[in-house]
C-alpha cells in the first residue's frame, strides 16, 4: 500500500479536476477550500509533480493532471464495480453482460424483452465489444463469447451453436438471380476485415471451385457489412441463427440454406470466484432455453 497515494488526496484531486477549481471541488465534497488545497499539495508532494497552476483567480488542472485523472478515475470505477459485484450478492437486480457487437444487436437484444417480461424488475445491461475488443477484460458480470476460454479464470455454460451460410437481400436476387453456385461470379461478395476467413470456409463447405476471379467488396466490421447486405449491395456469408430474425421478417434470404460451415459454439462465461446472483442464474437458464442447446457442455 506504500506505493498508493493517500485516498483522501486522490478523492479531492478527482473532484478538483472534474469541477475545474478548488472552490467547486470543496462545494461538491462539502469541505473547505483549504482542505482541498492541502489534499492537492499532499498528492503533489507524493508524486513530485505539480498538478494545478493558477489561471486568473482559480487553480486549474494541468494537462498532466487531467491525463492522470482519467486513469485514476477508471481505477476508482473498477473498485466500485468490484464492490458492487462482491458486496450485494443475491440482492442485485442488475446484470452487466458483455457480448460481441453483431451478436448483441442481431440475436441478444431483440430477445431481451422476453426475459424482462418474465422477470420484471431485473435489468440486463448489455456492453458490446468489437472483434478488436473481444478479450475478456473489463467490468462485467457475465460475458458471451464464441468458444470456451482455455484458462481456469472463468466457468463456461454452452448455450448456442452458430454456423455460416450464404445470405442476401431479396431485392438483390430479384434483380440478379442466384440459381446455382456457378452464378456467384455474377455477384459482388461482401467481406469483413475482422472476419477474414469466413468466405473461404463457406466456399470450401459448399465445394465451390472458382474458375475465375470473384468480385469482392471489403468493410471493416461485420455490422457495416450487414448494412450493405440489407441495402442489396452484394452477397454475404452470415452467422445463423444470429441473423435468424432478419430471415424471418424477410430482410434477408438464404439461397443455399443447406450449404453451411461446421458449427461454432457460444458460451456464457462467469469470472471465477464471482457468486452468481438470482438474476445471473435466471439469465443463464434463459440463454440455454433461447439457444436450445441444453446442458451437454456444462
Amino acid at each position: 500500500m506504500s506505493r498508493i497515494p493517500p485516498l483522501p488526496a486522490l478523492k479531492a484531486f478527482l473532484a478538483a479536476c472534474r469541477a475545474g477549481s478548488y472552490s467547486a471541488a470543496a462545494e461538491e465534497l462539502n469541505v473547505t477550500h483549504g482542505a482541498i488545497s492541502r489534499q492537492i499539495q499532499t498528492l503533489e508532494e507524493w508524486l513530485g509533480q505539480k498538478l494545478f497552476e493558477r489561471a486568473g483567480q482559480r487553480m486549474a488542472p494541468t494537462p498532466h493532471a487531467l491525463a492522470f485523472a482519467v486513469e485514476v478515475g477508471e481505477a476508482f470505477e473498477r473498485i466500485n464495480d468490484a464492490a458492487e459485484r462482491y458486496g450485494k450478492g443475491s440482492a442485485s437486480m442488475l446484470l452487466r453482460v458483455s457480448a460481441p457487437a453483431t451478436f448483441a444487436m442481431r440475436w441478444l437484444i431483440p430477445r431481451l424483452d422476453d426475459f424482462h417480461q418474465r422477470h420484471p424488475g431485473m435489468l440486463i445491461q448489455v456492453q458490446t465489444a468489437t472483434t478488436q475488443q473481444i478479450s475478456l477484460a473489463g467490468s462485467f458480470d457475465l460475458a458471451i463469447r464464441r468458444g470456451s476460454p482455455q484458462t481456469g479464470h472463468f466457468s463456461a455454460q454452452a448455450f448456442l451453436d452458430e454456423w455460416l451460410t450464404l445470405v442476401a437481400a431479396p431485392s438483390l436476387l430479384a434483380r440478379q438471380p442466384l440459381d446455382t453456385l456457378m452464378d456467384l461470379h455474377r455477384h459482388v461478395l461482401l467481406e469483413t476485415e475482422t472476419r477474414p476467413g469466413d468466405w473461404q470456409q463457406w466456399l470450401n463447405a459448399a465445394g465451390y471451385r472458382a474458375e475465375g476471379t470473384l468480385r469482392r467488396q471489403r468493410f471493416d466490421h461485420f455490422y457495416v457489412t450487414y448494412s450493405a447486405l440489407i441495402d442489396g449491395l452484394g452477397l454475404g456469408v452470415g452467422p445463423m441463427p444470429t441473423l435468424e430474425h432478419d430471415v424471418t421478417v424477410g430482410r434477408l434470404v438464404q439461397p443455399f440454406a443447406d450449404l453451411r460451415t461446421p458449427s461454432r459454439r457460444y458460451y456464457s462465461l462467469t469470472p471465477a470466484g464471482v457468486s452468481k446472483t438470482l438474476i445471473h442464474r435466471r439469465f443463464e437458464d434463459w440463454l440455454v432455453e433461447q439457444g436450445n442447446l441444453g446442458d451437454s457442455d456444462k
